[in-house]
């Protein structure tokens, strides 16, 4: 199977396998040497490396590796519901299911040129429909870039006979070298949802967002110029753009909260952030037919 719209030098870019669980797992390559890794329990990006062979997402080395469970790290698809607001699980069901390869999917508003990818498909088993019933199609690609920058494109499609709403996030954990050599840029003057103060809302006051203690905000309307994550020690920023998804979710537990999350070791909020792209304050709509698409593109680049 090939997927790459690139040239002769990145045939054979996509590599279909399995993992230690007998997974379903598609590795992305391209010649320069980055690689991103997406399995298909719950369409989840485990791996993005860029062409220096580093690792730029954080996985716990407390992660529950079980087809039944979803995995503390990486790229997560939190759908329909985010967090716990609403009747479902946390995150939604979305992250712990099996999605499906797509071997036809229909044309994705992107360019598929010099890129290896990969299309997946998600729709509602019965279960899913007792708990939420509303039928839907949610496609995802994931693409891997000549120059290693990494896309996800997802489509939500309402296939029901009557509307439907949903919250939709890229839940992302990031691997910093250390949290408290680590800023956020891009979220300046937004006004934000502090879920540790019930919610409560506020409006950010700095140029950079820097950590001290746990975070965990909802920031409102951001702009697609981009929200950036710098990393002094790793000399490294990586630049977060999107579309269709309007909030930013920032969340590090931080010292107390770790020791209480049974899959993170108690010290590794050190060395994660997650930075969600996401739609959760306004939740999508959809009418019968309807389509919405959500994108979110990531590249890193070197910095001072």
């Amino acid at each position: 199977m090939n997927h790459s719209g690139a040239g002769n030098d990145d045939l054979g870019a996509v590599e279909v396998t399995k993992d230690r669980n007998g997974i379903g797992l598609v590795i992305l390559r391209n010649h320069r040497g980055a690689s991103a890794r997406v399995s298909l329990h719950g369409g989840q990006v485990l791996s993005w490396k860029w062409e220096r062979g580093e690792e730029l997402l954080f996985t716990s080395s407390k992660a529950i590796i079980s087809p039944l469970k979803p995995l503390r790290g990486g790229i997560a698809i939190c759908f329909p519901q985010f967090r716990n607001r609403g009747s479902l699980e946390h995150h939604g069901f979305a992250r712990n299911e099996m999605w499906v390869i797509d071997q036809e999917p229909p044309p994705f508003p992107t360019d598929s040129g010099e890129k290896a990818y990969i299309d997946l498909l998600l729709k509602p088993t019965e279960d899913d429909l007792k708990i939420w019933p509303h039928s839907f199609e949610l496609r995802l690609r994931v693409s891997l870039a000549g120059n290693g920058y990494l896309t996800m494109i997802s489509r939500v499609r309402n296939v029901n006979s009557k509307p439907f709403s949903f919250s939709f996030a890229y839940h992302t954990y990031y691997s910093v070298s250390d949290i408290s050599e680590v800023r956020v840029e891009g979220l300046e003057t937004l006004d934000y949802l502090d879920n540790l103060h019930n919610q409560k809302r506020f409006t950010e006051q700095g140029d950079a967002l820097t950590f001290e203690s746990e975070v965990d905000r909802v920031y409102l309307d951001s702009c697609s110029n981009g929200v950036a994550v710098l990393d002094h020690e790793k000399k490294q920023t990586i630049v977060i753009r999107k579309e269709g998804l309007p909030d930013v979710v920032v969340w590090n537990p931080w010292e107390r909260k770790s020791k209480a999350i049974v899959d993170l070791g108690d010290e590794e909020y050190k060395q994660m952030l997650c930075v969600d792209g996401a739609a959760i304050e306004k939740p999508i709509t959809l009418k019968p037919g309807e389509e919405w698409t959500g994108r979110l593109d990531l590249s890193v680049v070197p910095s001072t």
